[in-house]
């Protein structure tokens, strides 16, 4: 199938590049907040599956900072919303959300803590989000 684009090759080609896959916003937020709390982590842990944003290496904890719309943040009622190039975004959306099932349960069967934190939940509820994050560390303590 042919997807029509509004913007030439090069135009979408310069857009995609300005999409950050590290050092978004949302991550900078949160490890900002572990590090005043003394809270040391690993960035885009690339030594485990699906390359953590943050890992606490020495709790065995992997943390996920997932933007809404790349991960499918209520995507059953979301999907409905995209107007162009709808079979494009939702096959890709829906196989992020495969892909990161998949990294979740194999670093789960590897004894790994994992936490995902959508940006929403970070901008609005950040101190929850490290309170999550202290408890899964005090979790680790007690085995």
């Amino acid at each position: 199938m042919v997807f029509l684009d509004k913007l030439t090759k090069e135009q979408r080609s310069k857009n995609m590049q300005a999409v950050k896959n590290k050092d978004s916003k949302i991550e900078l937020i949160l490890r900002n907040a572990l590090w005043e709390k003394g809270i040391r982590y690993r960035k885009n842990y690339t030594k485990l599956i699906g390359k953590p944003d943050i890992v606490l290496t020495k709790y065995r904890i992997a943390i996920f900072v997932d933007s809404e719309f790349w991960h499918g943040y209520d995507w059953e009622n979301k999907k409905h919303e995209i107007k162009s190039n709808k079979e494009f975004w939702i096959n890709k959306i829906e196989n992020n959300i495969k892909r990161d099932i998949y990294v979740i349960d194999q670093l789960k069967s590897d004894g790994w803590i994992i936490l995902r934190f959508w940006g929403k939940e970070i901008t609005d509820n950040l101190e929850q989000c490290i309170k999550d994050i202290e408890s899964a560390i005090r979790s680790r303590y007690k085995k």
